[in-house]
């Protein structure tokens, strides 16, 4: 049986670590003392290491894990990270034979030049592009490239589960209830992952389904966030690109 469970690092970042009775992969470690803690501490033996995308928050901590193991570290193939020993981009498949693994790659640029994401088993590994109730920043990326990116995404089926790297959902559902306050869905979510943060309990994973209800970044072609996005912007906004560009711009003055 394998388990998804994640490692906290730094302020709020999450290491996902899937696992069974022997072996464990891990998605984007930033840190490797939580990783070889929890490995110890469950006698699991180090499998492979996946990474989405290159910030070190992510990948910092690999080249300590795989110093004294000799295991595939898969990646992106368009980013500059120089621990990987398998680069890997759209349609690639990643195979971990010791957890039954068969993952999927998809190239979703935007957050960064060359970010990816895994999926496979009914799980998405998406990094720092689809967050819970919001996306990644432009740091490297152009609003067509997150638009088409998280498009992709939203197109796979509404139970998957949703595994990103950061706890901010919160924050994230803040900035959407400036756009649907009155939205019955956002407000039931609000109301259930901050039960989850008063029980210093993860609101990851989330579900596609979850997201394409209440992410406004998946809804910029619903008539609601347009009109908060056109009162934002101060003019008609024509087309999706345009609609996600002011609700990014917005949430990074937020």
């Amino acid at each position: 049986m394998l388990t998804v469970t994640p490692i906290r690092a730094f302020r709020d970042n999450y290491i996902w670590v899937l696992y069974n009775d022997l072996h464990a992969v891990v998605v984007d470690p930033g840190d490797a003392m939580p990783v070889e803690a929890f490995l110890a501490s469950n006698n699991l033996e180090l499998a492979a290491v996946l990474a989405t995308h290159h910030h070190a928050d992510h990948v910092g901590g690999i080249a300590d894990l795989v110093a004294n193991r000799a295991v595939p570290v898969y990646g992106p193939r368009r980013e500059p990270i120089p621990t990987l020993t398998d680069q890997v981009g759209e349609g690639d498949k990643v195979v971990i034979h010791a957890l039954g693994l068969d993952l999927i790659v998809f190239d979703i640029p935007g957050h960064t030049a060359g970010h990816i994401a895994y999926y496979g088993n009914g799980r998405l590994f998406c990094g720092d592009t689809l967050f819970a109730c919001g996306c990644g920043r432009l740091f490297e990326g152009t609003p067509v490239q997150m638009t088409n990116s998280l498009a992709k995404l939203a197109a796979l089926p509404e139970d998957t589960l949703v595994y990103c790297g950061h706890e901010y959902t919160l924050a994230n559902i803040r900035f959407a209830r400036l756009i649907e306050d009155d939205s019955p869905t956002l407000l039931q979510r609000e109301a259930a992952e901050s039960l989850k943060r008063e029980r210093d309990e993860p609101t990851l994973p989330s579900t596609i389904g979850l997201e394409r209800a209440t992410n406004p970044f998946l809804r910029c072609r619903d008539a609601a966030v347009i009109a908060a996005a056109n009162r934002y912007a101060g003019r008609p906004l024509d087309n999706p690109v345009d609609v996600f560009a002011a609700l990014r711009e917005w949430k990074n003055q937020s």
